[in-house]
């Protein structure tokens, strides 16, 4: 024992000296370095050394047999920076002299002193050993030789110290509580995790405590004065005050305060100013009958703007730090100081804003936390005024408390599992209210795992080549990584907006070998799933703004996205928006700059997971002014086009026209008043917003419109633009066949920056006074137009349903092929004849983006009649319109997507239902509101408005619309599995198609074919010049020949190929060895020269000797139509292989057709004839023995000197040279059609 105890002081001993040597290397060193070279004197490299453990924690007694000291070693002499001593090299040499885990290290010079006596910086670790630079010493001095020695626990397992004590459970005076301190158990031999230490005794003491009796309360000396209440005249109060020191029961007695009478004083001669001022819009615009107020307690009403919007007040008494507040209904108060130059006359000058709705520029997101953690949902409203007030509602329960109703950041503090669910904030002002989009929270159990390691199926076709499976399916499981959220971690920052996220997502890939027509096809599969980061694509929204009557572009239209200008339109009337991050609804304004088209806003639909989506976009043409007397009254008629009927007037009364000022214009007026007419189906494309408003509770529901009219009054000389002061909208009451509409009716004006409808006014039925010509009965409303908006007379309407719809990429509507992407639009027509609804409106109309599961639109609907509601929807992709399926001459419900009896009861037909003539791209049903009685309508595809969430997660299996693409037979296959309308689907790898996923860029070859039929092409893409991948197969593409109509026997191809550049990694481009292949008995007959020459001068060529197809090394360089290729970059692949498509198919660089134009900017020319029976083609060769039709390849390159023809002609029956033009060839020039490239093989 007296052993054991002697042991420990020495351990004692040398912890101290060892924290006396690191405190005055601290204090030395302003930034400690650590040595992690190899054995023996390192390199240079040096990186901070980690934090090493408090010696003083370590209670070597409790080890049992205590610890002792290690023999001296020295390795390292103090030459080149310095002297190391590294536990590793000290291993290295000596192997198990030195425990496992050392706990302590002490050093000495080889005279035997420490290094504090020496004055020397060093750096000391148990775990990590010594270390000494020269260039950390003071001038003039060098490391000393020094030897080290570390101290081992004779037993491994002991208690670390015990901690101090920990602060008073109680901090409150006169109460008791309890403090404790605990120690650990460690080991000083590397511990496997799941062992778990056992030291003997506890591991945590408590004990009583008590911060003390509690002082008596008093009073604190009185405080001084308060100021009179009256400045002068009458006697007024004045106040002071005394607080109780500490405040607790019982108080202390007496009052804490002190009121007394001031003396009155005189009060000094007031001049008495005259105020006079302005009161205008936000653009500068007078403003007339303001209420203006002098700021105090009460405000005290001074005067009204007249007509001019100025105002004048005398006889004022004003403080030096005066305000002035102006109020109209309408606006948002304004607030404005007075402003005095000693003349006697005030000014000041108020400018109001337009009283605004809220709307929400920032919704709360989806979160996934673990059981304890700490979540923040945030919201932000915009709006006039700004919004001040917040409410977070759970699962739709008001959450209470003040942090809960005064900011838009709602934080919870260790999360519970009762607490999942759904989130959301309503913003609200005295202008309205508005909700947002409800967010989800997720809250998992310590250790539940919210993204599984094994991978979701994930079917891709196999080419046509390979054999079927068992089940006779020729499709292959890749596997697949669901892009759910994942939990974040302790160091996510809790802030708005500052979160990326972590997301499921690939995390290993492998490579397997499918055995295909006597080879081997390459495919790479999802081997495991795991936690990262999510993925952050660019989203955006690309279209075209063309005039909705002639289709002439918008040539540089302005672009605004709320009130903030982002861009313009291109010459050809393109756009491309990136939609800001968190956004809901993308509400985009186009204005012309010429003010010939009427300004149009829009509510784009985007892809949220990436990528970009395509959008026509019509605008009204401005209507021909007419010029109107302004001294007079005038009427305007609203939509008697086409010798319709007016929906109603609008009617201006002398002196209603008014210049910016105010002043009243009288002279000539140039008016012009564009309705869009709902009775005209065809400007509904035209028609701005999506008719939504947001109610009192600030729900976003929808309207439906009797017509949209926008004004434009200028000065019949100047062309300065008017206003107008109040003016009556009379509509039809004859228009209106729902009689509760005529008591709903309203006048609403469009807001451009939240896209909502806001409500100007009621229209009401017309009281006496009727002119005699009027037999019609009107509903009369007010207006002032006082800026450029878009108004509409519209009806709430609240019965709404939604409709399920998928899109797929053929006719065999197969799961695995639904398409992404997809913008699906759905308009709400007029009723059947009949039903005594309302024949002459339509309805909200919305656009949803198609994702993994389809897409849900709203719609209205009726339960009683199942034809009360009608609705037509189409679908784009990428500006081409899928086709819907047919519904005559029979209706088939298995292609529809709908079972009977239910697809009877919604009446499908498709456009060209009754004129095959029409087209084929839409369809109208009844929107008949299910039945929850009857179990044939409860499996879709029309849900009831609180079924949002059964629709968007209803199966494949059940009951939906669909769409699908009409093309030519072609076929995709990627080594690394992709989908194109996923953009997050991309996993970085040498062998991906598309190397970059944030732009993508299609390649197209043009392929033209001499022969009766149209024939499959195909193109075979393999690494060429890249060390990783060359001789790699990329991937597989297969494309059918498209007939020219103009051309006898003449197809042509176009045939998409890997593009040459940059792999994923950015180092080394890859020119692609890229195989062009047709069907059946097929010989190249020419080549496109000034492709031919590119190729030749950009070396090494690929080889080119077989006739049945022909090769090349992918250029680097976009040639464009002039050699055949066709290459365009977008941020969406399908719409860059769409546009490259067009262009291929017109022979343009710049073009866009449908149609194929076999002859026009053609790269290669093969000539097909009709094989004898029974003789395989090459194509065919090619997949059913790639082996041995490789071999025919190289044999024919083998051979290649013999073979080879003159630049001009080939004899390929014989395989001779040929000395000329043989009369069964076609010769170059008089024998070709205008317009052919000319080539040679």
């Amino acid at each position: 024992m007296a052993q054991l105890a002697q042991l420990a002081q020495l351990a004692q001993l040398a912890l101290l000296a060892l924290l006396a040597l690191g405190a005055l290397s601290a204090a030395r060193a302003a930034e400690p370095l650590e040595n992690d070279s190899e054995p023996g004197k390192g390199g240079t490299a040096e990186k901070p050394w980690k934090a090493t453990p408090d010696l003083e924690e370590l209670d070597l007694d409790t080890a049992g047999r205590g610890a002792e000291w290690t023999s001296w070693f020295n390795i390292d002499h103090p030459g080149g920076d310095g002297d190391h001593e590294s536990l590793e090299a000290i291993r290295f040499y000596y192997g198990d002299r030195v425990c496992a885990r050392p706990v302590a290290i002490q050093a000495r010079s080889t005279e035997w002193e420490l290094p504090a006596a020496l004055g020397q910086v060093v750096h000391a670790s148990p775990k990590r050993g010594f270390r000494c630079l020269h260039r950390e010493q003071p001038p003039g001095k060098a490391c000393a030789n020094y030897h080290v020695r570390f101290l081992c626990p004779l037993e491994h397992i002991y208690w670390s110290h015990w901690s101090s004590w920990s602060p008073c459970s109680r901090s409150a005076c006169g109460t008791r509580g309890t403090q404790s301190r605990t120690r650990r158990c460690r080991s000083a031999r590397s511990q496997s995790p799941l062992k778990e230490l056992k030291c003997q005794g506890k591991a945590s003491e408590r004990r009583p405590c008590s911060a003390g009796p509690c002082p008596e309360p008093t009073w604190t000396e009185w405080g001084a004065w308060g100021p009179c209440s009256r400045s002068c005249g009458s006697a007024g109060k004045r106040v002071r005050r005394r607080s109780c020191k500490p405040a607790r029961n019982p108080p202390c007695p007496g009052r804490a305060t002190e009121v007394q009478k001031c003396p009155p004083a005189p009060c000094p001669g007031c001049p008495g100013l005259t105020l006079q001022g302005t009161v205008v819009t936000a653009a500068g615009l007078a403003l007339p009958d303001a209420r203006v107020y002098l700021e105090g307690r009460p405000p005290l009403l001074l005067a009204r703007s007249d007509a001019q919007g100025r105002f004048t007040a005398s006889g004022l008494c004003l403080g030096p730090a005066a305000n002035l507040s102006a109020h109209r209904d309408g606006f948002a108060p304004g607030l404005a100081p007075i402003a005095t130059d000693g003349s006697g006359v005030a000014v000041a000058h108020l400018r109001l804003r337009r009283l605004e709705k809220p709307y929400m520029v920032l919704h709360p997101a989806a979160k996934v936390r673990e059981a304890g953690q700490d979540v923040t949902f945030c919201c932000k409203a915009a709006g006039t005024p700004a919004p001040q007030k917040y409410y977070w509602y759970h699962n739709g329960t008001l959450l209470q408390g003040k942090a809960q109703r005064s900011s838009g950041r709602l934080a919870l503090r260790g999360l519970a599992p009762e607490q999942a669910g759904t989130y959301h904030c309503k913003a609200s002002s005295e202008a309205g209210a508005i909700r947002s989009a409800p967010a989800q929270l997720t809250v998992l159990a310590q250790g539940q795992q919210s993204c599984r390691a094994e991978p979701e199926p994930s079917l891709v076709e196999l080419p046509s080549e390979c054999p079927q499976d068992a089940s006779g399916s020729r499709y292959y499981n890749v596997g697949r990584c669901p892009a759910s959220p994942c939990p974040g971690g302790p160091a996510e920052p809790s802030g708005c907006g500052e979160e990326a996220g972590r997301c499921c997502g690939v995390r290993r890939m492998e490579l397997r070998q499918v055995p295909c027509a006597g080879s081997l096809l390459p495919v790479k599969v999802v081997a495991e799933c795991g936690c990262g980061p999510c993925a952050q694509p660019r989203v955006l929204v690309q279209g075209r703004v063309t005039a909705a009557d002639t289709g002439e572009p918008l040539r540089f239209g302005h672009i605004f996205l709320g009130g903030k200008q982002v861009g313009f339109t291109g010459y050809q009337g393109s756009f491309t928006i990136e939609v800001p991050p968190d956004t809901q609804r993308l509400v985009t304004r186009f204005v012309d700059g010429q003010q010939r088209l009427v300004d149009a806003v829009k509510v784009l639909p985007f892809n949220r997971r990436g990528g970009a989506v395509y959008q026509e976009v019509k605008m009204l043409r401005k209507k021909e002014p007419v010029e109107l007397d302004g001294g007079r009254s005038n009427a305007i008629p609203l939509g008697e086009a086409g010798g319709r009927q007016p929906v109603g007037e609008l009617v201006l009364p002398a002196g209603a026209f008014l210049r910016p000022s105010g002043e009243v214009f009288n002279g000539t007026v140039k008016a012009s008043v564009t309705f869009v007419d709902p009775r005209d189906m065809g400007t509904a494309s035209a028609a701005s917003s999506d008719l939504s408003f947001a109610n009192a509770d600030g729900e976003i529901v929808p309207l439906r419109t009797y017509g949209m009219f926008a004004v434009d009054f200028r000065e019949g000389d100047s062309g300065a633009a008017l206003q107008a002061g109040p003016v009556q909208v009379r509509m039809d009451a004859g228009q209106v066949w729902m009689p509760e509409h005529l008591q709903k009716m309203k006048l609403w004006s469009l807001n451009p920056e939240s896209g909502l409808w806001e409500e100007e006014g009621v229209l009401r039925p017309a009281g006496g006074g009727r002119r005699k010509r009027e037999e019609r009965t009107f509903l009369v409303g007010n207006l002032e137009i006082r800026e450029r908006r878009l108004f509409n007379l519209d009806v709430p309407e609240d019965r709404r349903c939604f409709v399920k719809v998928r899109a797929y990429s053929n006719e065999k509507f197969n799961p695995y092929e639904q398409l992404e992407g997809v913008v699906i639009s759905l308009i709400n027509l007029e009723p059947q004849p009949g039903f005594p609804s309302n024949p002459r409106a339509w309805g909200r109309f919305d656009s949803v983006v198609t994702g993994a599961n389809g897409a849900c639109l709203p719609a209205f609907c009726d339960g009683q009649r199942p034809d009360a509601y009608t609705a037509l929807v189409t679908a784009t992709l990428g500006g081409e319109e899928l086709e819907a399926v047919a519904s005559s001459p029979k209706l088939n419900p298995n292609a529809v997507g709908v079972a009977q009896p239910y697809l009877g009861k919604l009446g499908y037909r498709r456009s060209d239902h009754e004129d095959p003539a029409l087209k084929k791209t839409a369809f109208q049903i009844n929107v008949a509101k299910p039945d929850p009685n009857n179990v044939d309508e409860s499996n879709g595809p029309v849900y009831s408005y609180r079924s949002l969430r059964e629709c968007e997660e209803a199966p494949v299996s059940a009951n939906h619309l669909r769409f699908y693409r009409v093309e030519v037979d072609k076929y995709e296959y990627n080594v690394v599995p992709f989908k194109e309308s996923d953009v997050t689907s991309w996993t970085g790898d040498y062998l991906a198609w598309w190397p970059n996923p944030q732009e993508f860029r299609a390649c197209f070859i043009k392929v033209q074919l001499e022969g009766p039929q149209e024939y499959m092409v195909r193109s075979r893409n393999v690494g060429g010049s890249h060390p990783r991948t060359r001789g790699q197969l990329y991937g597989l593409r297969d494309s059918r020949s498209v007939r020219d109509a103009l051309l006898d026997n003449t197809s042509g191809a176009c045939v998409e190929f890997k593009c040459g550049g940059m792999l994923f990694d950015q180092s080394l481009v890859d020119r692609t060895l890229v195989s062009i292949v047709p069907q059946g008995s097929c010989r190249r007959t020419a080549i496109n020269g000034l492709l031919r020459d590119y190729l030749s001068r950009h070396p090494p060529l690929a080889d080119n000797n077989h006739t049945g197809a022909f090769s090349m090394l992918a250029p680097l360089d976009p040639l464009g139509h002039n050699y055949g290729i066709y290459t365009v970059t977008d941020q969406n692949p399908r719409l860059a292989k769409e546009i490259a498509i067009g262009r291929c198919f017109a022979g343009t660089s710049d073009g866009f057709s449908r149609e194929m134009r076999a002859a026009e900017g053609t790269a290669v020319t093969f000539s097909c004839q009709e094989r004898p029976p029974g003789r395989e083609s090459f194509f065919q060769r090619l997949l059913t023995a790639p082996a041995e039709a490789l071999a025919e390849i190289r044999r024919e390159m083998g051979s290649s000197e013999l073979r080879r023809a003159p630049p001009e002609v080939m004899d390929f029956a014989s395989g001779a040279r040929a000395p000329g033009p043989t009369p069964t060839r076609r010769t170059p020039s008089s024998q070709r059609r205008p317009g052919r490239l000319r080539g040679q093989p």
